[in-house]
């Protein structure tokens, strides 16, 4: 049996190279995650190890930003004296370290990653720890001097004695540069200019009183954990204390978040491609099977029991996911390979020599690639194993067609009200929470469902999709619709791999659109200023900005919002952590806001905050009610609650809670922060239009500033809803990738095992043209079967997707029907092509050959 099997599975290898060719996806994907994410892990977790201080001392983490503030937390620079004379401190440096600021060159060009990765600016000293060493030029030694680390400087053509200009938070300052700093560790893809204490603290953080931290090596003979515990018994619990480990776990975490996103979007892919690839396994083995009925009651007939013939074929797929795997797995560190080297692009200098292959990538590439091969196998070989000695004498394809479908429609039933209940349990639940876990059981119910049911609707729907077959293609029109119509398990199960990823665009194009729609009529519903002014990537900017703004000619009302972390401890006994908004008085000039109580004056009134009705009544908050707020620094008061409002269920500005307050109020006591947002209105007299030149123009030399009206608001969001769309285009760029596949292996093997049929239909006239075709309308309309069950299943995905957005406030509802037409079409030409191969080769055929065939 095992020589049998082993003869059988190479004379079928041509067979199973497209469902291998899934496994392979699958298995690269999964790998080749696998393999970056340790690269990248090791990478920094050696960059922080090395570079950390042995104890780091900062300021109180007692509140997370959720939007950045500006605010950047300080510690005295005279502590650095006082840690100093601390027994077992070998030294101790002042750090002024600010990340997010901007720096361009002469030409006004910004100098820095433009990727995400940030421009830090820093004070200069030198340890055996720094990240960098001076490779030409010297260290800056006044304000009017900076290095610059080597990758920025190649990248951007900056050389020694270029000018360059700093735009920081106390205001912008130009710098010379007067060196080079070339990392001696990974470059983590930032953009590092270099100063000299006193400027660094003075330019950057305001003053020469001030630092973002104090670094502290340990004596020797002295362990972190011992020096922390001395430095705390001095200073007490004012300050922040991190060991070197401590720091690098932090910032190993930090990098997590980075990591993850790269990670799940390709276990994503992985995903898809596993689920796609399990019905081209099942369909292909359960092909192969109903081709091969004589060739298993042979062996039946020779004394093989069913135990060995269900082995032999699960060894067949046990072979076939080995081999898949390998191939897979050799796939994935080329992708991963691949995607080092993108990082390198986008300025993350990773070694491909210190690519870092751990034993658990093997371990899950051979598991999802034999695992899944195997599981998928598993029916099949069970069908193999119930063959009887007397089924050589029958037809293989009318004895499995004929088996009934009751099983089946009994199953899907039961998984389609179970899943349509979750998701009328989701569409009528109150609460987000509540919504988002019946959402997602629903989603897999119906999937389930939908997968199990589909040859059920095969017949009606082929009837319905291939109608106008016979009206406009004739006699092979005719055969085309009832060869798809021949199998319904193989159809439904040849079109399930292409209903899955069009299942998945349907719903996530609904729900795009519906967010679009929505944005936009809060957009038109709440912003009534001519003009916005940010920066690009949404971080605050310098007052010097603001003042530009409010300079402008023809510039009227300038209402400034700025951010601020806090903790709100509610009536019901809940401290929630959020960020509040800062508004000037002038509020109701440039934005439109609906209050359940109060208005904008009692809202912005000096000790007073506002927030979303919603949110005020689950927490039992009422107008007139006092709450004790946490600020930044340990700084707290207790605010009267001054307004509520109504902004049809959603945050008032998109964070917990929509808390705002008057700007007055954030200023007291969150001190020195910066805008975010500026609410520009034109003067009367003048032109929006005119006043935009004249705001572009004023704000030149900040490149990182952008201007915008209603309409590129509303552009802006789009794209970031976009990106999200792109991601499932991709998916579903996979998912057709694999279903092309499917259809191919579907059609071969169809052709392969109806050559006896083929070879009569040529000898009684039937032509390579009109064979071609015949098999081409088939691939279109097991195609196009495949989208409707995709996009009906999807768009009642949308529709529940939506409902959960309508508790987010998102209340309208959008369906793209010009994506949806342009699928069907799509899948049309899908099923077109992946008949080509099949075709050609059926119209190959030798005539006196095929009818010979057994």
């Amino acid at each position: 049996m095992l020589k049998a099997t082993l003869r059988s599975f190479l004379a079928h290898k041509g067979r199973l190279l497209l469902s291998a060719l899934a496994i392979v996806l699958s298995v690269a994907f999964v790998s080749g995650s696998l393999i970056f994410s340790d690269t990248v892990s090791r990478t920094f977790d050696r960059l922080f190890a090395s570079t950390a201080a042995d104890v780091k001392v900062g300021p109180k983490e007692d509140l997370n930003e959720a939007v950045p503030s500006g605010n950047i937390p300080t510690v005295p620079a005279d502590l650095v004296d006082k840690v100093a004379k601390i027994d077992g401190v070998a030294a101790a440096h002042v750090d002024a370290e600010v990340e997010n600021i901007t720096v361009v060159d002469d030409r006004n060009e910004p100098v820095g990653p433009t990727t995400g990765a940030p421009t830090i600016a820093t004070n200069w000293y030198v340890t055996e720890r720094s990240p960098v060493e001076l490779t030409s030029g010297h260290a800056p030694r006044g304000p009017g001097e900076a290095l610059l680390d080597a990758d920025t400087a190649e990248k951007k053509h900056v050389q020694i004695g270029d000018t360059l200009t700093v735009l920081a938070a106390p205001g912008s300052f130009k710098v010379e540069v007067v060196g080079i700093a070339t990392f001696t560790t990974t470059n983590p893809g930032a953009a590092l200019v270099f100063l000299d204490t006193p400027t660094a603290q003075s330019k950057l953080l305001g003053s020469e009183d001030v630092a973002t931290g104090i670094s502290v090596d340990a004596a020797p003979g002295v362990s972190d954990k011992e020096l922390k515990a001395r430095i705390a018994g001095v200073l007490g619990s004012t300050y922040e204390l991190k060991t070197a480990g401590e720091e690098a776990e932090s910032s190993a975490a930090q990098l997590g978040g980075f990591l993850d996103v790269i990670k799940y979007v390709m276990l994503g892919f992985a995903g898809i491609a596993v689920l796609v690839g399990v019905f081209l396994i099942v369909n292909t083995f359960s092909m192969l099977i109903a081709q091969r009925t004589r060739e298993l009651g042979l062996l039946r007939a020779l004394g093989a029991d069913r135990r060995q013939v269900r082995r032999s074929v699960l060894t067949e797929a046990l072979l076939l996911g080995l081999v898949s795997s390998t191939v897979g797995l050799g796939v994935g560190i080329g992708l991963a390979f691949g995607l080092i080297a993108l990082m390198g692009q986008i300025g993350m200098n990773l070694k491909s020599t210190e690519m870092v292959i751990g034993w658990a990538t093997p371990v899950a590439a051979y598991v999802v690639g034999v695992g899944v091969t195997f599981v998928a196998a598993y029916l099949p070989a069970r069908r193999a194993a119930r063959v009887s000695p007397m089924a050589a004498l029958a037809d293989a394809e009318i004895a499995d067609a004929g088996r009934p479908l009751r099983l089946r429609a009994v199953l899907g039933s039961v998984f389609a009200v179970a899943g349509g209940a979750a998701l009328v349990g989701c569409a009528s639940a109150d609460k987000t929470g509540q919504a988002a876990p019946l959402l997602g059981l629903g989603v897999v119910l119906t999937l389930i469902a939908t997968v199990i049911a589909g040859p059920l609707l095969v017949r009606p729907l082929i009837r319905v999709l291939g109608g106008a077959f016979p009206a406009l293609f004739g006699p092979v029109g005719r055969m085309s619709q009832r060869n798809a119509l021949r199998n319904p398990r193989r159809t439904g199960a040849t079109a399930a791999a292409l209903m899955v990823g069009l299942a998945l665009v349907g719903g996530m194009s609904v729900a795009s659109a519906s967010m679009t729609k929505s944005f936009d009529q809060q957009i038109d519903k709440t912003l009534g200023a001519d003009f916005i002014v940010q920066n690009s990537n949404f971080t605050p900017f310098p007052r010097e900005i603001t003042d530009k703004v409010r300079a402008t000619d023809g510039a009227g009302l300038v209402v400034r919002q700025r951010f601020a972390p806090l903790a709100v401890r509610l009536p019901d006994g809940k401290r929630v952590e959020s960020t509040a908004s800062g508004y000037d008085a002038q509020l109701d000039d440039v934005a439109h806001i609906t209050y359940a109580e109060g208005d904008t004056a009692t809202a912005l009134a000096s000790g007073s905050i506002a927030m979303d009705g919603d949110f005020a009544k689950e927490h039992g908050v009422r107008v007139g009610a006092t709450l004790p707020v946490e600020f930044p620094a340990g700084r707290t008061a207790d605010l009267k609650v001054g307004a509520l409002t109504d902004q049809g269920g959603s945050d008032s500005f998109g964070m917990q809670g929509g808390i705002f307050m008057g700007l007055g109020t954030l200023e007291k006591y969150v001190p020195g922060g910066q805008d975010s947002a500026l609410y520009v209105n034109a003067a009367p007299g003048t032109e929006p239009d005119t006043l935009r030149a004249r705001l572009d123009k004023a704000l030149d030399p900040y490149p990182q500033v952008q201007v915008r009206d209603q309409a590129d608001y509303k552009d802006l969001v789009h794209d970031q809803i976009a990106v999200m769309l792109y991601l499932v285009y991709a998916l579903l760029g996979l998912a057709i990738i694999i279903a092309v596949l499917g259809v191919v292996n579907t059609l071969a093997l169809s052709v392969v095992e109806r050559t006896r049929e083929i070879g009569l239909l040529r000898a009684i006239g039937l032509g390579r043209r009109q064979l071609r075709r015949m098999i081409r309308l088939e691939s279109v309309v097991i195609a196009v079967f495949g989208a409707v069950l995709g996009l009906g299943l999807g768009l009642v995905w949308g529709v529940a997707i939506q409902q959960v957005l309508a508790l987010e406030g998102m209340t309208a509802f959008a369906i793209p029907w010009g994506t949806i037409v342009a699928v069907v079409v799509g899948s049309a030409v899908v099923g077109i092509v992946a008949a080509l191969l099949p075709a050609l080769r059926a119209s190959r055929m030798n005539v006196l050959a095929a009818i010979a065939h057994e």
